[in-house]
């Protein structure tokens, strides 16, 4: 496997914003040169044929700072027409709607509780306006929020950025839920790592919430900090060759118990063919399966577990059961509306 240095990620990464500013629209971005070797022409499609995901997290990173600089306009957009509708200029709406609507500063009793929570060594006196000032800021901060949440329910948005999806294989991976589901969940793991088992409670309400919605792929990255991932991950293989993937993972990241011993003792619980079993654990024989899995991560340029990706939408780090709810949702509706578009042809 080729992995790509710093320095090219760095190049194209570079290459990756350029195409997206790039002001000549009418040119497919697919056959924009990129280089220019002794007279042959590297295009975006060479490279990608070359590297399927050198891409990806390039065009991520753009993705979401489009998305943010989007979001940043429709508020400021929106108080500006606010604003004009009552009359006002900006700042006037916002010392109306935001300014007007904070509380006053707490008592000088809740002063000195606040500043025993506070980590410095100066005395209450010194920090007494500081202290105010952050509190002001908070409660300005919270309250604009609250305000910006209240125009845009009343404005009808429909953001048409497009995030960048990568094309992840489910060949040879395991997956539950839906056989037909409109929407893929992916998961890249390691049954060691603290922040994938931490994570399980909030996929287990997803697979209840969304059931026949949403599948759920499993796919093993196990760490090299982690000892017995891989040897985990192998087990659970081995256990699928006897129809009880699932059951085996689950009861991986149930009962944390990850050396050789306990991956045979699991094996028992469950009441797999104990010498098959470990037959299959002790050759190996599902190593270079879960090696593969590793490997398209890396090319992912993947940092660390737990990642998900839904319907190929790179989710980094163990994101919340409403950051996952919000991304599942999107992804059904854009489903229900490309099925009603197919419906009216």
């Amino acid at each position: 496997m080729q992995i790509l240095s710093t320095a090219a990620w760095s190049v194209l990464a570079l290459a990756t914003c350029a195409l997206a500013a790039d002001s000549d629209r009418s040119a497919p971005a697919a056959s924009i040169t990129l280089v220019e070797i002794n007279g042959t022409k590297v295009t975006v499609s060479d490279l990608e044929r070359k590297y399927p995901t050198a891409l990806f997290q390039a065009r991520n990173s753009f993705y979401d700072s489009e998305r943010k600089a989007v979001e940043q306009f429709i508020d400021e957009y929106l108080l500006e027409q606010q604003a004009k509708k009552e009359g006002l200029t900006v700042s006037q709406l916002l010392d109306k709607h935001v300014t007007a609507t904070i509380a006053a500063d707490p008592s000088e009793e809740a002063l000195r509780v606040y500043y025993e929570g506070v980590d410095t060594s100066e005395p209450f006196e010194a920090v007494r306006s500081k202290i105010i000032e952050s509190l002001r800021q908070r409660r300005t901060t919270k309250a604009r929020t609250v305000y910006q949440q209240a125009l845009r329910k009343d404005a009808v948005i429909s953001i048409r950025v497009s995030p960048p999806r990568a094309d992840i294989a489910l060949t040879n991976t395991p997956i539950r839920g839906g056989e037909q589901a409109a929407v893929t969940l992916v998961e890249y793991a390691d049954y060691e790592c603290p922040y994938c088992q931490q994570i399980q409670p909030v996929l287990d309400k997803i697979a209840a919430d969304y059931h026949g919605k949403v599948a759920m792929a499993y796919k093993d990255y196990p760490l090299p900090m982690h000892g017995n991932a891989q040897k985990a991950a192998e087990a659970a293989r081995c256990a699928e060759a006897q129809g009880k993937y699932w059951d085996y993972h689950d009861q991986l990241f149930a009962k944390k118990q990850l050396d050789a011993g306990s991956l045979r003792a699991h094996a028992r619980d469950l009441q797999l063919d104990g010498a098959a079993f470990d037959k299959c654990l002790d050759s190996g024989e599902k190593a270079e399966l879960v090696r593969k899995h590793a490997s398209e991560a890396q090319l992912l340029g993947l940092q660390g577990t737990p990642t998900f990706f839904v319907n190929g939408r790179y989710v980094s780090g163990a994101p919340t059961y409403e950051q996952l709810k919000t991304l599942l949702n999107e992804e059904l509706d854009r489903a229900a509306g490309a099925s009603r578009e197919t419906a009216r042809r």
